[in-house]
């Protein structure tokens, strides 16, 4: 385990082969075979070795006159990316969450929710600052793992685990398409067509290897940009759908036309499956490495969660009470479904196409972008477009959504499968894990002081919810299976509500 001790500034030798420097002005930079490392650690700051062994350094290296430049965002520019991919797919589903476990828990949860996932993500950002060469859970495994001599094997864990996970979760947007399209064209066309065509439009729209453009497809569009982009901003295509389902709902069915509990007595299985759908809403932990390190000051990391959780909490609380005090007991989910008027529906999901499709897209660049370090780590192909490293990233982005189009035939009920994820992913990325960092950057210091005692106590609770979520989450999925809760997976059948 790591004390609170400063630790060495020499990397060993092997792939990554770091030595650090000084930097005109102050700051340690770390320089590798490509050139200059992107981030400057702060004087007054400790900071660990990168690993030493061959296979798959944690990190790129960027070289100055390179082609791509991977550490080009602004703050701004990435709390955007972190609300498109967030808020997307949670507040689908939190009006029925409501619905399931009463109006006076679902608040209760949702704002406990995002207090803790708000801190886990401010301990994300203390880490990354103390290993600043951590671009993926990944690595931070391996930093876990190297102290009881098990870096390798944690490093492929935690990797293939946030992989795993992310395409899981494309696997929803391509679900959330299907149900979209369906929608859309009054269920004219086979679904496992409409999944085949998102697949296409997804791929294609994962071609640039950097998540600047993902920043401009999820707020607004850029003429001087040459690749096609929407033109509607992601975040205000899914606020406006969220809005227009809230006003036609408040229309069509007025207050006091349905019976609205303040709590529910429900059985365990449909309670915890609601929680983990709100675990949901608050699940782009497994992103963040990956946007931190396309920052050009790591220092403003704070900045965009804020604007991240501030964003998504306020619209979460806004849109789940109105729409179920307003729709009923009945509300659907995906929420959009709500609608009334089926001119009004289709009206609605079309506005949210661009937020179903963008954060698919941040989902699919992280994925795909892990797995091409893996390949191309540490040779030019990072940096430069070769034709081989295009060909790669373009053969590595389509295998990935094939994989998710899979998972969205095979698992076709959006809240069974947002339940599975939540239980075997979210519950560790995003509350589990970053407790475990914590209190490995702390050891030895756990209770040097009154404050250091109290986050102790939240980081061993966060450590608490990821365990109770997995191993119940899990266990509340495998009871709607055997229940019924599933319908005929790789079906023809429309999902439209």
């Amino acid at each position: 385990m790591a004390a609170d001790t400063p630790a060495s500034t020499t990397a060993p030798r092997g792939a990554a082969d770091e030595t650090m420097s000084r930097k005109a002005g102050g700051g340690i930079v770390g320089k590798g075979p490509l050139g200059t490392k992107e981030n400057v650690v702060p004087e007054n700051h400790t900071t660990e070795p990168a690993p030493a062994y061959e296979a798959a350094p944690p990190s790129f290296t960027q070289e100055k006159g390179e082609e791509i430049n991977y550490h080009s965002l602004e703050w701004w520019q990435a709390g955007v990316i972190m609300i498109a991919e967030t808020v997307s797919l949670g507040i689908l589903s939190l009006p029925a969450v409501l619905a399931t476990i009463g109006l006076a828990p679902g608040i209760v949860l949702i704002v406990f929710m995002s207090v803790m996932s708000g801190y886990s993500g401010l301990v994300l950002g203390e880490f990354r600052q103390r290993y600043p060469w951590v671009q993926s859970f990944g690595d931070a495994g391996e930093v876990l793992g190297r102290s009881i001599g098990m870096g390798r094997f944690f490093q492929e864990f935690m990797g293939w685990a946030q992989t795993i996970f992310q395409v899981f979760v494309m696997g929803s947007h391509l679900l959330t398409w299907t149900i979209c399209l369906n929608t859309l064209s009054d269920s004219s066309t086979c679904t496992i067509v409409w999944a085949a065509v998102g697949l296409v439009v997804f791929w294609m729209l994962n071609t640039p290897r950097t998540l600047k453009y993902a920043s401009y497809m999820s707020f607004e569009s850029s003429r001087r940009l040459t690749y096609p982009l929407p033109k509607r901003a992601a975040f205000f295509s899914i606020f406006t759908a969220v809005m227009m389902t809230v006003i036609d709902v408040a229309v069509e069915r007025p207050i006091g036309s349905a019976s609205i509990d303040v709590t529910n007595q429900l059985g365990f299985t449909s309670a915890f499956l609601a929680v983990t759908n709100i675990a949901i809403a608050f699940s782009g932990h497994s992103c963040f490495f990956s946007v931190m390190s396309e920052f050009k000051k790591p220092e403003d990391w704070p900045k965009a969660l804020a604007l991240l959780q501030v964003c998504d909490t306020t619209l979460y609380l806004v849109a789940s009470v109105v729409i179920y005090l307003y729709a009923g007991p009945d509300v659907p989910s995906p929420a959009l479904t709500a609608a009334g008027s089926g001119r009004i529906r289709k009206a609605i999901w079309g506005i949210a196409i661009p937020t179903i499709v963008i954060a698919g897209v941040i989902y699919g660049h992280v994925a795909a972008k892990y797995l091409f370090l893996r390949v191309f780590g540490g040779t030019k192909h990072v940096v430069r477009r070769t034709a081989l490293g295009t060909a790669g990233w373009v053969g590595i982005t389509f295998a990935v959504w094939v994989v998710a189009f899979v998972i969205a035939e095979s698992i076709p009920v959006f809240n069974n499968l947002l339940g599975l994820v939540c239980a075997l992913f979210v519950s560790w990325f995003s509350y589990g894990f970053p407790g475990l960092l914590w209190l490995y950057m702390h050891h030895g210091a756990w209770f040097r002081d009154g404050r250091r005692a109290a986050l102790f106590a939240m980081n061993a609770a966060l450590f608490v919810i990821g365990l109770v979520l997995c191993a119940l989450g899990l266990w509340s999925f495998g009871e709607a299976f055997a229940q019924g809760g599933m319908v005929e997976p790789w079906s023809c059948n429309s999902n439209a509500g």
